[in-house]
């Protein structure tokens, strides 16, 4: 399984990108395994607030919806417009071109919260 170590974990199955202020979230290698074939991203929350847990938008597979929780407490300042068109790059590309948000990082605190690429891999079983 692909667990980039420079990454932070959720136990929801989110992944966290820092850069700087801001950071990239999408889903783990392992939850869009456990998905299946993804047809559709739904995010509807570009511009506003939303607090570490919360639920920023689904993701729809063949035969399931899920919902997708912000590891952080932020502002959503970015959707990734690919995934309108190519939803599937959640599948081919979980950690690259497959990346859903970008928030703004209101309480850095929140990041100590978060799981390593190890802690990770021993909760999903890798």
């Amino acid at each position: 399984m692909n667990l980039p170590a420079t990454l932070h974990y959720t136990k929801d199955h989110e992944w966290i990108r820092v850069e700087g202020d801001v950071a990239f979230i999408g889903i783990t290698d392992h939850a869009q395994k456990e998905l299946g074939d993804i047809v559709y991203v739904d995010i509807d929350t570009l511009d506003k607030d939303v607090a570490q847990h919360a639920v920023f938008g689904t993701v729809e597979a063949v035969k399931t919806v899920s919902d997708l929780f912000s590891p952080i407490t932020g502002t959503v300042l970015e959707i990734n417009d690919k995934l309108a068109d190519a939803p599937e790059t959640v599948n081919s590309d979980p950690y690259g071109d497959g990346w859903m948000v970008k928030i703004s990082i209101a309480k850095p605190e929140e990041l100590k919260e978060l799981l390593t690429a190890e802690a990770y891999g021993e909760l999903v079983g890798a």
